[in-house]
């Protein structure tokens, strides 16, 4: 091997000295690493710290000239610009490495075109960090999208956190910046170091990272998934029935606390068998994207892409849908486009100007949760969202996502006082653009990934939310239905002597059953803040809660939409959910004296499910008004609701809700002359649920005697605090 020396000519104008020495150079490839000038090539390195550097072609070594402020130089007599390595002597050390500035751009013209156009469906897989080969090196790549930047450099535990010698070059007029960096992988730290207009500068990590630091750690991680996927058949055939003519049947799970101290590969081994046990169709997670603040339960997300590291990594996050699914659970998650927190090293005037918020203060802030709301009506923050969106449904084989707050991303006067919003260009108070992109964002899951459900949280009136998009509707497949949830829990606080004076609150519902697609959510929101559990807001002593709790919960599987419930509150935990500590599941421990109260209400609730998945009626017409008719609906003095639900063949279920303290005999119900005979499938009075055991469950026959409209009717026992079905016999 020869060792020469370089001659000192072809060291950086003062200039580009500068600008890299203060983070501002736009494009750091163009003055360093390897360029042919008259007279041979030049090499240029900016190691700060080094004590030298060597550039290694072939046989060849050459010692560059110190230019000092870490910069390094020299020309050496050669024709074409050769493959080299640098050998880079520290105090104590020398690194064998690649150039980072040898190379060309990772990423191409369509991918730059698509951001640009705020299009690229895939935006993770052009953005962020990914280990690849690039012209024949290992490495990574990194890209982010800062456009108000004066410079971008690379900082991470490669580098001590001195992000002074990695500057990112600019890709055109995209606002993008990017580099690769050969020789690191998976597993390594980093953030962005990211120089303001006004020459100040901050850190901040990955808005695309796909795995972060555990919290209270807030670097990014470069990843790379190896997870082989075991739920082919799951996903084959998940798109087979439209969910609203499905069996649709959640439980409601925050995953830290459901029981706390377990990871996503133990919750693996033990969620899949719970779910199962209860026989719910779904688990909807709560938000797992990366939130620094634990009590905010998800819902201010810092790191869209990435997986909560709480619990594992995303591979171990993989790994708990894959079983899930391989147990025939399908898996929703709540997903949070609305807003996003200000910490000052996540996306918050992420390049030292709104960016991700909007640029009006009054619509950048959102006025209930501190937080900052996304610009909808720019491009490329629509884009990181819809991406987000099909993100989680591709790479992680998400059945559903549960879309929170859409009532406050509608309306620009939500939570706001007048003079606090502007109207739109219609003089109107409806956010066009975040309208635009939930219509886009619902056009785009539903093309890409096929049987995946959208679901709105949507407390308003606002039309169509569940109507396609081509006719004006948002697109939502199903909206959670708040007014059923409000007026229900309304009625059920009630003493049963005034709940006549209530009655319509019960049946009011069923005015606009059919305007969309519901879902009845009894959800981790009615359970906090002084709100108490389910069996809590009943009235009466323990017995009448769990027997008004136990009728309610029948009532609620046989109302048309489909339906969810917070976990504890399937067997009636007294006291309200803590992220703390979760469910109380000693309720259930056989040492514990109440037990059987709560075991008997966890075995309604799988006996429930296990009915409902077996009897079209209650899930095949949800949507359509014919499957559905009021046997009796003013039986207000009675606290009495019957109803009939019909499976798509006309085969119908009776349901029948008595919300008094008091067994009725002889209870008189005009009923179809076409059934022969009723038999009783549920009676959540049963003794097995804790109940009073009150009815008698013979075969009843219709006597020729009309009522409610029809010629025939039936006379029953009506339990107390009881919901009863019945099927033909």
């Amino acid at each position: 091997m020869t060792n020469t020396s370089t001659t000192s000519a072809g060291g950086l104008d003062a200039g580009d000295r500068a600008r890299l020495l203060h983070g501002t150079h736009h494009d750091p490839h163009a003055v360093l690493g390897a360029h042919r000038v008259p007279g041979g090539v030049v090499f240029r390195a900016f190691r700060p710290y080094a004590r030298s550097v060597t550039v290694v072609t072939g046989e060849l070594r050459a010692g560059l000239h110190d230019d000092g402020d870490g910069f390094f130089s020299g020309l050496l007599p050669l024709t074409e610009v050769p493959g080299y390595r640098l050998l880079v002597a520290y105090e104590g050390s020398v690194q064998d490495t690649e150039d980072a500035y040898r190379f060309l751009p990772t990423l191409g013209e369509l991918d730059l075109h698509l951001i640009g156009e705020g299009r690229h469906e895939q935006l993770w897989r052009a953005l962020g960090a990914h280990v690849v080969e690039h012209q024949g090196v290992s490495g990574t790549r990194f890209a982010v999208w800062a456009p108000d930047a004066r410079g971008v450099r690379l900082a991470g535990g490669f580098n001590f956190w001195d992000g002074t010698g990695h500057p990112m070059r600019s890709l055109g007029s995209s606002g993008v910046w990017e580099l690769f960096v050969p020789g690191i992988g998976e597993g390594e730290l980093y953030k962005f170091e990211i120089t303001r207009p006004d020459g100040s500068r901050t850190l901040r990590a990955d808005p695309l990272a796909r795995r972060t630091e555990a919290p209270p750690a807030t670097a990014s991680i470069v990843t790379a998934s190896h997870h082989t996927w075991a739920d082919g058949e799951w996903m084959a055939r998940r798109g087979d029935t439209p969910v609203h003519e499905a069996p649709f049947s959640v439980y409601e799970v925050h995953l830290p606390s459901w029981r706390p101290g377990l990871t996503y590969r133990q919750l693996a081994e033990q969620l899949p068998a719970y779910v199962t046990e209860t026989g719910f169709t779904h688990v909807e997670l709560m938000p797992v994207a990366e939130h620094p603040f634990g009590g905010s339960w998800g819902y201010q997300v810092t790191g869209f892409y990435a997986p909560t590291a709480r619990l594992g990594t995303p591979d171990d996050f993989r790994y708990l849908v894959d079983r899930l699914h391989q147990a025939g659970i399908g898996v929703l998650m709540d997903w949070v486009p609305a807003h996003f927190p200000r910490d000052d090293w996540a996306l918050a005037e992420f390049d030292g100007r709104p960016l991700y918020e909007h640029h009006d203060p009054l619509r950048a802030a959102h006025p209930d949760w501190g937080t900052l709301e996304f610009d909808f009506g720019r491009r490329e923050v629509r884009n990181f969202l819809v991406a987000n969106a099909v993100y989680w449904c591709e790479e992680f084989h998400i059945d559903g996502l549960r879309v929170d707050a859409v009532a406050s991303m509608l309306y620009l006067d939500y939570s706001r006082e007048p003079g606090q919003w502007t109207p739109n260009e219609h003089g109107g108070r409806e956010n066009l653009d975040a309208v635009a992109f939930l219509q886009e964002m619902n056009a785009t899951v539903y093309r890409r990934c096929p049987g995946v459900v959208t679901i709105a949280e949507e407390s308003t009136a606002w039309d169509g939310v569940t109507r396609a998009t081509d006719t004006g509707g948002l697109g939502f497949g199903l909206k959670w239905n708040m007014g059923w949830m409000h007026d229900s829990l309304a009625y059920l606080a009630h003493e049963p002597v005034h709940r006549k004076y209530h009655h319509h609150e019960m049946t009011f519902s069923m005015v606009y059953a059919y305007s969309e697609n519901y879902v009845l959510p009894i959800s981790h929101d009615e359970v906090v803040h002084g709100k108490r559990s389910l069996v809590s807001k009943m009235p009466g002593d323990w017995w009448q809660q769990r027997a008004n709790h136990r009728a309610y919960l029948g009532f609620m599987w046989a109302h048309p939409g489909k339906q969810l419930l917070f976990m504890g509150q399937e067997f009636a935990q007294g006291a309200e959910w803590s992220e703390a500590h979760g469910p109380d599941w000693w309720l259930l421990d056989p040492s514990y004296g109440a037990a059987a109260d709560h075991r008997g209400v966890r075995d309604l609730v799988r006996d429930l499910n296990t009915l409902y998945r077996a009897t079209p009626a209650l899930w095949q017409r949800d949507t359509d008004p014919a499957g559905f008719r009021w046997i009796t609906g003013d039986a207000a003095d009675d606290n009495v609701f019957a109803f009939l639900r019909f499976d798509a063949d006309g085969a119908p279920l009776l349901a029948v809700s008595h919300f008094s303290p008091v067994v009725r005999e002889d209870y008189r119900l005009g009923v179809p002359e076409d059934v022969p005979a009723w038999v009783e499938v549920l009676d959540t009075d049963a003794a097995r649920y804790g109940g009073s055991g009150a009815a008698r469950p013979d075969v009843v026959k219709p006597e020729p005697q009309g009522l409610h409209g029809h010629p025939t009717s039936i006379r029953l026992t009506l339990p107390p605090l009881a919901t009863v079905w019945l099927r033909p016999a």
